[in-house]
């Protein structure tokens, strides 16, 4: 009588992987902003299988920003990638996260993609395995938080950095043009309602301000927000003041 024999294992294969995180609207997530957390999951068991951080530049512009057909590569060797190499024995439904930008924890934002890869058949040609990120950094400069302002003087100049994810420069008629960012500070005292005051360009890159009065004491919370109108990223910073 035969009896059957047991499969044989199967032997694992080496499986490269380049992941890169675009901002929506603006180039590769690098190490200029500190890179976004990759996190490399088996989409079954939820089992880790890889981590890291994107490193490298934002990317040539000019091929990023073209347009062009949809199947075009834009990364380029400069371009910020998380590079590894998977052992898979068997096809496997690999979950990537990306969460970033790591300098700008206040704004940072997470996507998530999945996809069946074989062994011996990873995903590293062209531009690798690409995920979006869609936020604004918004980064308030003035005031720092809990300010206690000076006695009398009521005047308060609110101040916030605003960038893509990736870095990219927002100026007055430039690439990524000042005037397409709708820039807020809401303010609410406490007992009070909420009011807004829009912050306009500050003929600087990226700085956006205003001048707002606060006449009555107490603590003042303040929510700086950035709409990009192209893309309709959002973006976010708080800080807060005391009015003695």
């Amino acid at each position: 009588m035969l009896l059957a024999s047991a499969p044989l294992p199967l032997s694992a294969e080496p499986t490269p992987l380049t992941i890169r995180v675009l901002s929506l609207g603006g180039k590769f997530i690098g190490t200029g902003m500190g890179g976004a957390r990759i996190v490399v999951r088996d989409a079954r068991t939820q089992q880790i299988l890889a981590q890291g951080v994107t490193t490298g530049g934002t990317g040539d512009t000019k091929r990023i920003m073209a347009g062009g057909p949809r199947n075009a590569q834009v990364a380029d060797a400069s371009a910020a990638a998380f590079n590894f190499v998977l052992d898979l024995a068997e096809p496997t439904l690999i979950e990537v996260e990306a969460y970033g930008p790591q300098t700008q924890l206040q704004s940072a934002v997470a996507a998530r993609s999945q996809r069946w890869v074989l062994p011996g058949h990873g995903v590293a040609t062209g531009d690798g395995w690409v995920l979006e990120l869609a936020g604004v950094v918004v980064d308030v400069i003035d005031p720092p938080a809990h300010l206690r302002t000076a006695a009398g003087n009521h005047q308060i100049t609110i101040r916030a950095n605003v960038a893509l994810l990736c870095g990219c420069p927002i100026e007055q008629g430039g690439l990524w043009d000042a005037m397409r960012f709708d820039v807020t500070a809401h303010i609410k005292r406490e007992g009070d309602k909420e009011t807004t005051q829009p912050l306009a360009y500050g003929g600087k890159t990226g700085v956006f301000a205003a001048s707002v009065e606060a006449a009555k004491p107490g603590t003042y919370a303040v929510t700086v927000t950035a709409v990009d109108r192209a893309t309709d990223a959002v973006g976010i910073d708080r800080t807060s003041f005391i009015v003695p």
